[in-house]
């Protein structure tokens, strides 16, 4: 497996970001969901890494600046066929490591607080990152939980 950033224009990417994007508003109501399309994580401020084997997109994570010292966890996806691997804990790893050397100190995040939500929750947290109150824009949901890691 190789860890790439990844300039969003393949067909495969575009899929797996589909099928991302679906699933998030499958489970979560419209007004918190927080997953960003394609064309906002082609703005600058924002660095997506993919996870490949070949061709085959294995999973992704982004982070958005929102100030000079400071980022967000974004799409974090593992493909459904590829969990229990790894790949989400390699590419949280990775994130966080380009994270420190961009120069930022923090890294915050917002992730569901349904059951279906937990496996993230238990990967963030064995990364180092604890509940937080929200952050930047976001504000109290109770479908959303929020978590911060100091680099």
């Amino acid at each position: 497996m190789r860890i790439i950033v990844d300039d969003l224009t393949g067909p495969e990417i575009e899929a797996f970001l589909h099928g991302h994007l679906s699933e998030m508003r499958a489970i979560s109501p419209p007004e918190s969901t927080h997953a960003l399309e394609l064309s906002s994580l082609r703005r600058p401020g924002v660095t997506f890494w993919s996870a490949r084997e070949g061709n085959a997109v294995l999973g992704c994570a982004a982070i958005k600046e929102i100030d000079l010292e400071h980022a967000e966890v974004k799409s974090m996806r593992t493909d459904p066929g590829h969990k229990n691997r790894g790949i989400a804990s390699q590419l949280l790893k990775h994130i966080i490591g380009e994270s420190k050397l961009m120069g930022y100190t923090r890294l915050s995040l917002e992730t569901g607080s349904a059951e279906f939500f937990e496996p993230a929750r238990k990967l963030y947290l064995k990364h180092g990152f604890a509940y937080c109150e929200p952050f930047a824009e976001y504000r109290k949901d109770p479908n959303s939980v929020f978590m911060t890691k100091v680099l």
